[in-house]
């Protein structure tokens, strides 16, 4: 049986700290796919789209990786796709408080889906997705904090 892992997020955009964890979780895995998750209570910078393009851009040459978009219950995701895992990234306390709530529900929700943690880099601590886009609506250079094919992209 195949280990599919899922990697839930909103990606928006796709940062350094990402591709960390995606990178480290490689050897893990025999296939991780990138679920961009729709989240009605967030009001997105790049279309799913785009996100989910800048994913296939980066992972074009690997082909354990993927990218999807989906909506709803990241566990009913990872049951049509046949996940067992699901992926998430920790870089201080609070996120492992808060990550380990919806593990939680989601082993309440179905015991066979198992979630791991990896933490991120130290190097990437700072990185997150709301600080970058703060940085590129101010018109700053973000490109320190992204891999050079969605920096690129935005020049």
């Amino acid at each position: 049986m195949q280990r599919i892992c899922l990697f839930p997020g909103t990606f928006d955009p796709v940062t350094l700290g990402h591709i960390d964890i995606i990178n480290r979780a490689l050897p893990l895995f025999d296939k991780i796919i990138v679920g961009i998750g729709i989240n009605t209570s967030k009001e997105p910078m790049f279309s799913p789209e785009k996100r989910m393009e800048w994913i296939n851009t980066i992972y074009k040459n690997e082909p354990k990786v993927d990218g999807i978009i989906y909506e709803g219950l990241t566990i009913n995701s990872c049951k049509k796709l046949g996940a067992r895992f699901i992926l998430r990234g920790i870089r201080y306390v609070s996120d492992f408080e808060f990550e380990k709530t919806i593990a939680d529900a989601n082993r309440t929700l179905d015991r066979s889906i198992e979630t791991f943690f990896l933490t991120g880099e130290p190097k990437y601590t700072s990185v997150a997705s709301t600080i970058v886009r703060d940085i590129i609506r101010n018109g700053g250079d973000a490109s320190l904090f992204l891999p050079d094919e969605v920096a690129n992209s935005l020049k």
